[in-house]
């Protein structure tokens, strides 16, 4: 794909949340969450158009409060994919982004990075980053999910679950987290940062749910399972996440440390 292509970004964000309705208004140094997304999106060089997709009006208003874009979308999307391809449906694009709502401090570059995969390899469809483990309670969290590719980058499973599972260093039965980090090797966490062309979004969302991903309820495994190749990139560049309120205390801490002012 040329690299003149276009980029938009679409950030999905709905109000309801079981663990923590309301979430994208949640306020990070009196700045809505979903302001620090729209920020950090804004920053990368590839793109072209940062839209949050939303279904609720509270949302709506404080983006467009701010100076962003929003738009509003059915309540009935079960998954942010399809929430983002109905924005994408009508519009002129060559690729989607679709970008977490719960990342306030995403760093540009890994978002240039996943374009760059597919504009390097005009037969990709789908492209997306892991990183290597750090803590060892991650390697069991069910929470953090991890990925193994093939030697080309290809993606060959995504799971909640341990994998690789180290044989001759865990002994079954024992508590993996438990395990030393540096006995983790080849254990890579999924960063849940996707680009998509266009095209292939569209087709993936009307795609039919499928088995493996309803087990672990992981939407990725769809594409694996009808046999699409998942493309993933390494980076270091970590990105926090916001899955609970406690969250934010950690958001805020580590802002403190990079600019204690």
């Amino acid at each position: 794909m040329p690299t003149e292509s276009r980029v938009v970004a679409i950030i999905p964000a709905r109000w309801a949340s079981t663990r923590f309705p309301g979430k994208p208004l949640a306020q990070i140094k009196n700045k809505p969450m979903i302001q620090w997304v729209v920020e950090q999106a804004r920053k990368a060089s590839r793109i072209s158009e940062v839209i949050v997709a939303t279904d609720d009006d509270r949302i709506l208003d404080a983006v467009i409060g701010f100076g962003g874009k929003a738009v509003m979308t059915s309540q009935d999307h079960v998954s942010g994919s399809d929430r983002i391809a109905e924005v994408a449906s009508g519009m002129n694009c060559d690729i989607v982004v679709n970008i977490q709502g719960d990342e306030p401090l995403i760093p540009p570059e890994n978002i240039d990075q996943v374009v760059g995969c597919l504009d390097r390899n005009p037969t990709l469809n789908v492209a997306t980053l892991m990183m290597p483990v750090h803590e060892s309670d991650e390697i069991t969290d069910p929470n953090v999910v991890k990925v193994v590719a093939d030697q080309k980058g290809r993606a060959l499973y995504f799971s909640r679950s341990a994998i690789p599972f180290h044989r001759d260093e865990w002994k079954i039965g024992e508590n993996v987290s438990k395990v030393k980090i540096e006995s983790a090797k080849r254990v890579f966490k999924h960063i849940g940062l996707y680009a998509y062309t266009r095209s292939f979004l569209l087709e993936y969302t009307r795609m039919s749910p499928t088995p493996i991903e309803q087990l672990e309820q992981l939407e990725q495994l769809r594409i694996l399972e009808h046999g699409y190749p998942i493309q993933v990139e390494v980076t270091e560049k970590l990105s926090m996440g916001v899955d609970r309120v406690e969250d934010l205390e950690k958001i805020e801490r580590f802002l403190e440390k990079q600019n204690p002012s």
